[in-house]
Parts: C-alpha cells; sequence; structure tokens
C-alpha cells in the first residue's frame, strides 16, 4: 500500500468538499486501503475522513487483516449478533464525528444493506454521489500500475497462444472457454479473472456480450474470443477474432475494416485531447465503410483493477486523456444472426502519444 495515496484520498475528499468516503468491499476500498475484503452476510465498511483518520467497521473474524498496516487505522469489530451492528457503525461515526457530515459513496458498489446501516448510524448525515471523486484518484496509474497491466496483456495473450491449437472445427464454445480459463491460471493470472472469457462463434459472435454454448465451431465462422488475465490486482481485456476454414470475402472485408478502426483509435490517443477523438476516429472507419449501424457499442473502457472504470471512449465524452490513463480500443462490426468481428487492444497514455499493452498479432487468422 502506497502511503502517499491515502494523502491524495484526503486532499480529492477536501477538494470536492466531502466530509469523508464510505467504501464497502470492492475494487475502489481495494485500492484505497491495500485490504482485500468479500461481500457477504456480514456488512464491511471503511471510512476514509478528510482529515486523514480512518476507522473501519468490520467482523471480528476479519481483524487478522489488519495486522501489520503501515498506516494507523481505528477498529470497530463486531460478533455475530447482527443486533449489535448499528451500534459499533454508531461508534465508529462517533470517533469520526462525522454525524451530520457529508459521506461520499460509491453507489455501483455500495449495497443498500451497508447504507442503511450508514443511516441508522448517522441519521443527520448526508450521502453524496463520489463516483467521480474516486475515478479522479484511480484513473492515472503510476508506474508500477502500467506495468501490472503490461503483465496482465502478456499473461493472457500467453494463455490464447497455448489454447489455439486445440480449436477446430467441431469443438464447442464452452470447452474453447474452459481450456483458455485454465491456461489463465497456468500462466500466471490471480483470480479472480477480470471476467469469464467470451468465446462466441458464427451467430453467436454478432453478439457483443455472448455466452459460450455448446454451439460447435462450423467452417465459415468467425469466432470472437474476448479474455483476460488479473496480475497484481490489475487487469486485461484483449479481443481477437478468428477464422474457421474458409469465410465469405465479406466476412474478411469487416474484418480488415474493423481492423484499420482499431489502428484508427490507436493512433488517435494522445495527451491533452478529450477521450471522444478515440471513438470517433474509429467510428469514422466504420461508418465510412458502410457498417456504421453494425457498431453498436462504444470504442473503449479503462482498465485497471476492474475491467470496466473510468474514463470512457465514446462521443461524447469532453474528459481529457492524462499520462497514466488506461483504456480498451474495441471497435466492432456485427451482422445479426451472421457473424460478427472485434478487435480490442490495451492502452496507455504515454508523453507523446499511447503505447499499446497487448502485442498479439490483429490480423485474421485461420483456425480449423
Amino acid at each position: 500500500m502506497n502511503i502517499s495515496r491515502l494523502k491524495k484520498i484526503s486532499n480529492a475528499l477536501a477538494e470536492s468538499g466531502l466530509d469523508a468516503l464510505a467504501l464497502n468491499p470492492g475494487f475502489s476500498l481495494l485500492f484505497a486501503s491495500g485490504l482485500h475484503f468479500h461481500l457477504m452476510e456480514r456488512p464491511t465498511v471503511a471510512l476514509f475522513a478528510a482529515d486523514g483518520q480512518i476507522a473501519i467497521v468490520l467482523p471480528e473474524l476479519e481483524m487478522a487483516k489488519l495486522a501489520n498496516l503501515p498506516y494507523e487505522v481505528k477498529a470497530f469489530p463486531y460478533g455475530e449478533n447482527p443486533k449489535t451492528w448499528t451500534e459499533v457503525f454508531r461508534n465508529a461515526i462517533k470517533h469520526l464525528d462525522l454525524d451530520g457530515k457529508k459521506i461520499g459513496v460509491e453507489p455501483l458498489a455500495m449495497r443498500i444493506f451497508e447504507y442503511h446501516y450508514l443511516q441508522a448510524a448517522a441519521p443527520l448525515t448526508t450521502f453524496p454521489d463520489a463516483t467521480e471523486t474516486i475515478a479522479s484518484l484511480r484513473m492515472i496509474k503510476g508506474e508500477k500500475e502500467i506495468n501490472a497491466l503490461r503483465k496482465a496483456a502478456e499473461i493472457a495473450q500467453n494463455a490464447l497462444t497455448a489454447t489455439l491449437p486445440m480449436i477446430k472445427i467441431g469443438v464447442d464454445e464452452k470447452t474453447i472457454a474452459s481450456e483458455l480459463v485454465s491456461q489463465l491460471l497456468k500462466n500466471g493470472s490471480e483470480t479472480p479473472l477480470p471476467f469469464q472469457p467470451i468465446v462466441s462463434g458464427g451467430p453467436n459472435s454478432a453478439n457483443p456480450h455472448a455466452t459460450p454454448t455448446e454451439r460447435k465451431l462450423q467452417e465459415g465462422d468467425l469466432l470472437v474470443i474476448d479474455w483476460g488475465a488479473r496480475y497484481e490486482d490489475y487487469v486485461s481485456d484483449i479481443t481477437r477474432t478468428f477464422a474457421i476454414g474458409e469465410i465469405d470475402a465479406e466476412y474478411r472485408k469487416i474484418h480488415e475494416i474493423v481492423q484499420e478502426a482499431n489502428a484508427a483509435g490507436r493512433a488517435a490517443a494522445k495527451p491533452g485531447l478529450p477521450a471522444k477523438v478515440v471513438d470517433i476516429a474509429a467510428r469514422k472507419v466504420i461508418d465510412d465503410a458502410g457498417y456504421g449501424e453494425y457498431f453498436t457499442h462504444r470504442t473503449g473502457h479503462g482498465i485497471g483493477m476492474e475491467g470496466h472504470e473510468a474514463p470512457y471512449m465514446r462521443a461524447d465524452n469532453e474528459r481529457i486523456l492524462e499520462v497514466g490513463m488506461a483504456f480498451t480500443v474495441e471497435p466492432g462490426i456485427y451482422l445479426p444472426n451472421r457473424n460478427g468481428v472485434r478487435v480490442e487492444d490495451d492502452m496507455v497514455i504515454t508523453e507523446n502519444g499511447a503505447e499499446s499493452l497487448s502485442t498479439l498479432s490483429r490480423k485474421i487468422v485461420v483456425l480449423g
């Protein structure tokens, strides 16, 4: 855990007018504290005050996780009787003098479960949305974080390379996905994986977020594989599209278009420009080729501890790209009930442009 990160949290809270930040188990809590907790039927909430104090409400059985921390934290443990939990939350709020103040929360992560305990413990307190405050802290990656992202991409690429020999006509999507998961772990991915791999062939590949099925690969299919690994808590998210045997000329054409759109999006990414330029550049290639209506999602999203986080590469996003921001570029063309293509790379903004952390060939490869 980098102690300077706690100072940045305090500064961000002060700048945003928040008196504290309440985080329950999830990646923002991991980012802020270096502590791994999981969501369960017992509430865990860490309170980060703007003055630098930290309090955490947690089950007694989790207390060992607080041993040897490089920073001070006041623990408020509780036992198994839920009737005592509100009072423990109240003591934590009182310790930090937060009743009647503003405690920021993260709506995408904070459950109603924990939120109700906070409300009961601090009835005069307001709980503003702190999404932007948290995003501002997590978006800019340091050298160690970027190295972890790069390693996660390397692990993912090695895992796919090891999986490719078993992909052929007659093998079903679930079998391929199972082997890929195995190879991710064998090649060094930590768990949990950032997401379960998407392996979709033929008509299923026209669904951007398809779930692997028992459908067997057939001659003429396009095969979309979207997968990622985790290393030192940071993730990769890559997509490549393959041909199963001989494919129609149009399918080769749309792959070339998507490959060109991917290159345009990557080239457009530069510090000082708004995030929307990445989406606009990639989308223009597909629009100009006449397939605009079949590109149905944004061009990319941020990556870090999570597979989807800020910044988002969409046409209305005016956020300025800064050195250290990491994100995907993943244009696609999806022909309903026929075939689909996506080519996705992991990028990081550098002083002079952007570096692709994923290096696997983007050209279509024939399998089977």
